[in-house]
């Protein structure tokens, strides 16, 4: 394939500020890891009684396990039949274990991740743990693989949080390989814009519950990852671009054959890369600067998930690396929108995926100067083994050149000719604090909002004023007091519905908040993770009702343009109805010590 040498002067750029602000952290973290490696397989370092114990369980397996010679890989599985994204992991366990004997490897679980499902916690009490799970997901793999066992890992997650926590907890034990395993999208349902036009119907009080549960459940209908792109799909195009996945992975349907296949193809190359081979591929030495730049790019190219820009920079900081919205800002300035995957069009990842999907996107990419083509990956040195996509050939796995040409440019379009000529999300900056507003599934004509604003201190309180006719007219929405040391920094996708009736009547209206909007926020602009949040003395605390608000993401700005705002007190907020109750008593530690949004609302990191 024929790839342009030249990389594009902005993510060069990017890269090097990366780098540099990145430089002491970086040096001590490939420091420390350097030396765990350093150290050797790491079984012969535990003593006869750690490894009985270890092997105790294991069968036939205990042979191999005794004897230390061929690799034995941990698996932190996030299975739950909860998710339907996970679902699929029940029987992966023993698909790795029989791949692994083949070659004389073994496998063991190492250990569970908990995996809460935010389409259930939608507009709940238990969405106000969704962000800091992802904390707790990082620790509890980090217990998993504390055992020391380990001579590469496969870590078993899809959805928003889990993800970034596996993440968060493989590159705190960089020395060890690690080997990122999907699962797949659910086959496709009620088609995303007819779910949502039901939606808005039953927000306006147009049809009954009856009818919006029948749409629910034709789109939520079966194994696998939900369909839109939101923040579960976007983390598997970043385990693909960040090199984590293998090639073609990210959007195989679960219970097929091609699907197993890569299962087990993921197990074996777990095991090629460990120290007892000569392959070593220790994931944190993958996932350096150029890995997050590519990421980036990737989330800008495909209109990705607002939460990635919470996760990237806490993911980013767990392997010794600094990142800032201002690099966000500045990628998505160069790289184009190449793709119109629902909310960002009527597609699915299912019609993306049969569009040419990621190995088009990553080989137009590529040829642009947009990514860096000499990063590392699980696969080997550089990205070119990412343009070849997955076959079964007489029954057997192999790798062929992927799509040199859209099969669909309604979803999909080289880089040359894209939807538009920058990426989906912008940074904001103003006297209301900084923020990010995703814009690809954002009208032009309503980038720009200049209207009152309507001060509320939770979602609830914005439907019953909608319910009122109070919000018939041009509005900003401010939902403060949302952020995470408020009350954990829920997602507010609730309000999309109504925001979006009230859209289209004709009105101005945006929301601003301190709170986070789920990756499947469509065609309202939303100014989301205000920072400082309002819960910390930050300037949403100052704003009233009907202060002049403008929201211009074109130019980047938020504002306040009401004259005495600058001077005003914060007001502080009784914040004790969301402190305890259906667990939330058990993460004040979090709140407490929670960084803010622009470092990735981090706790652990």
């Amino acid at each position: 394939m024929s790839v342009s040498p030249a990389l594009n002067a902005t993510v060069a750029r990017v890269t090097e500020a990366i780098e540099q602000r990145s430089d002491a952290m970086r040096s001590e973290y490939l420091a420390r890891i350097r030396a765990a490696g350093a150290a050797g397989p790491v079984r012969a370092h535990l003593s006869c009684g750690n490894q009985a114990h270890a092997y105790a369980a294991m069968e036939g397996d205990k042979p191999a396990l005794a004897a230390g010679r061929a690799p034995n890989i941990g698996i932190v599985t996030a299975y739950n039949d909860m998710l339907s994204a996970h679902k699929p992991f029940e029987a992966y366990p023993e698909q790795i274990r029989a791949a692994l004997r083949e070659m004389g490897a073994t496998a063991q679980v190492a250990g569970g991740v908990p995996a809460m499902c935010d389409g259930v916690t939608q507009g709940q009490v238990g969405m106000e743990m969704s962000l800091f799970s992802r904390d707790v997901i990082a620790l509890a793999a980090g217990v998993a693989m504390s055992h020391n066992c380990f001579d590469a890992a496969l870590y078993l997650g899809v959805c928003d949080k889990i993800v970034p926590g596996l993440i968060m907890a493989a590159a705190s034990f960089g020395h060890v390989p690690a080997v990122f395993v999907p699962a797949g999208p659910m086959t496709s349902g009620l088609p995303n814009d007819e779910k949502a036009k039901v939606r808005q119907q039953f927000a306006a009080g147009e049809i009954g519950r009856d009818k919006l549960m029948e749409a629910e459940m034709a789109s939520y209908h079966g194994p696998g990852t939900c369909t839109f792109y939101g923040t579960a799909n976007t983390n598997q195009m970043l385990m693909e671009v960040m090199g984590l996945h293998l090639p073609g992975a990210s959007f195989v349907n679960p219970g097929t054959p091609l699907r197993a296949a890569l299962t087990a193809q993921a197990a074996r190359r777990a095991a090629e890369i460990t120290a007892l081979g000569n392959d070593y591929r220790p994931v944190g030495e993958i996932l350096d600067a150029r890995a997050f730049v590519n990421g980036i790019v990737g989330l800008m190219a495909t209109g990705g998930s607002t939460n990635l820009v919470l996760h990237l920079p806490a993911m980013a900081r767990a392997a010794g690396i600094a990142l800032d919205l201002a690099d966000f800002d500045a990628l998505s300035d160069v790289v184009p929108l190449m793709t119109k995957v629902y909310p960002n069009g009527l597609a699915d990842v299912n019609h993306f995926h049969a569009a040419g999907g990621l190995q088009f996107l990553i080989r137009e990419l590529l040829r642009g100067g947009l990514l860096h083509p000499d990063a590392q990956t699980v696969m080997g040195e550089g990205l070119a083994s990412y343009t070849r996509e997955p076959k079964l050939i007489e029954g057997k796995l192999a790798w062929v050149e992927g799509a040199e040409e859209t099969a669909n440019d309604k979803i999909l379009r080289p880089a040359a000719a894209p939807f538009a000529p920058t990426g989906g999300l912008k940074q904001l900056a103003g006297n209301l604090g900084r923020g990010v507003i995703k814009i690809s599934a954002v009208a032009p004509e309503h980038r720009r909002i200049e209207a009152p604003a309507r001060i509320f201190h939770d979602q609830a309180a914005v439907k019953a004023a909608f319910q009122r006719g109070e919000l018939d007219q041009d509005t900003v929405v401010v939902v403060r007091f949302q952020g995470p040391q408020a009350n954990g920094m829920p997602e507010l996708h609730s309000l999309t519905p109504v925001l979006s009736v009230l859209l289209g009547r004709g009105l101005k209206v945006a929301l601003v908040t301190d709170g986070r909007m789920s990756g499947a926020s469509g065609k309202v602009p939303a100014a989301i993770h205000v920072s400082p949040e309002a819960a910390a003395g930050g300037p949403l605390a100052r704003l009233h009702d009907g202060d002049l608000v403008r929201l211009d993401a074109e130019a980047g700005t938020l504002t306040c343009l009401t004259a005495d705002f600058e001077t005003r007190a914060p007001v502080v907020a009784d914040l004790s109805a969301n402190q305890t109750g259906l667990g939330r008593e058990l993460f004040a530690a979090f709140r407490r010590t929670v960084g803010p949004a622009t470092e990735g609302a981090a706790v652990v990191i």
